[in-house]
C-alpha cells in the first residue's frame, strides 16, 4: 500500500481529476484487507479498491 500511496501523491500533482482504485485479488482482500491495520489505513488515506477473481476474471467488489 506505501507503493500506491507514493503513486497516488505524484498522481494528484499531474492528473488532479483522475481517481485511482488499488486493485487487490479477493483472497487478499479476503485475509489481510480485513486486519486492522490496512482496514485503518484505507480510512485515514480513503482509499478505493477494486477486488478482483482472478481464476473467473472478474471484478467482484468496487470499494469507494
Amino acid at each position: 500500500m506505501g507503493q500506491f500511496l507514493n503513486y497516488r501523491l505524484v498522481l494528484e500533482k499531474n492528473e488532479p481529476q483522475r481517481i485511482l482504485f488499488l486493485a487487490v485479488p479477493v483472497y487478499a482482500y479476503d485475509s489481510f484487507f480485513q486486519r486492522e491495520l490496512p482496514k485503518a489505513i484505507i480510512r485515514q488515506y480513503g482509499l478505493k479498491l477494486i477486488v478482483y477473481d482472478p481464476e473467473e476474471e472478474v471484478i467482484t467488489q468496487w470499494i469507494n
